[in-house]
């Protein structure tokens, strides 16, 4: 049987997808497991509006619709109340993609931007989630 994860998506994993013109690439191929429930997302309305805030954003230049299907998506996993955590963020901003991961035991936080985050177990990089999906 095969594992779910469950995991936050930072924003610029988001963005990744939707810039990206390589099928192959592991921000898309994580969303295909989103789709195929492999991978359960965890979010709260804040995050919810930082991915509707910088995806909106002209230099993007990403359709309403595309905008919509993946914030769609991302509702299909589960709404979560934030954990608070002690950790520093150089980006007070992140801080809610973590304490939401920290809601759900075994959940992670998947990020292009390693330095934004505290040096945690729960922090991986597309490329890591995808190879812990392929290799369970």
């Amino acid at each position: 049987m095969k594992m779910t994860f469950y995991a936050v998506f930072d924003t610029n994993v988001l963005v990744s997808a939707l810039m990206t013109r390589r099928a192959d690439s592991p921000t898309v191929a994580l969303l295909d497991y989103v789709l195929d429930r492999r991978i359960v997302l965890l979010y709260n309305d804040d995050i919810l509006s930082e991915y509707d805030e910088v995806l909106h954003r002209s230099k993007f230049d990403f359709s309403d619709d595309r905008i919509q299907a993946v914030i769609d998506l991302v509702k299909t996993g589960i709404h979560l109340d934030p954990t608070t955590s002690s950790e520093d963020f150089p980006d007070p901003d992140d801080r809610v993609f973590y304490e939401v991961a920290l809601a759900k035991d075994g959940s992670y936080v998947v990020t292009g931007n390693l330095k934004h985050f505290p040096r945690t177990p729960i922090v991986v990089t597309p490329a890591e989630m995808l190879r812990m999906l392929t290799t369970d």
